[in-house]
């Protein structure tokens, strides 16, 4: 049964909670990270993180269940 459950779970984007998009940047700066660190560690384009911090775009998994612990 676990099996159709993992399936499943593939299946559903991640529920990550994530902050309002403009508390990203101050967040990022708080953690004394540059954009370019970030994108790099999480392995995207620095205008995708760009993106997330404006709003313009949501992370989708993997990188939001590790944008949000970045930002946690």
């Amino acid at each position: 049964m676990s099996v159709l459950f993992d399936v499943i779970d593939a299946l559903i984007p991640s529920r990550t909670p994530l902050p309002p998009p403009e508390e990203h940047k101050r967040l990022r700066k708080a953690h004394g990270l540059t954009v370019d660190e970030v994108a790099k560690a999480l392995r995207v384009r620095r205008a995708t993180v760009s993106g997330w911090e404006s709003g313009k775009t949501d992370p989708r998994p993997p990188e939001r269940d590790a944008y949000a612990r970045l930002l946690g």
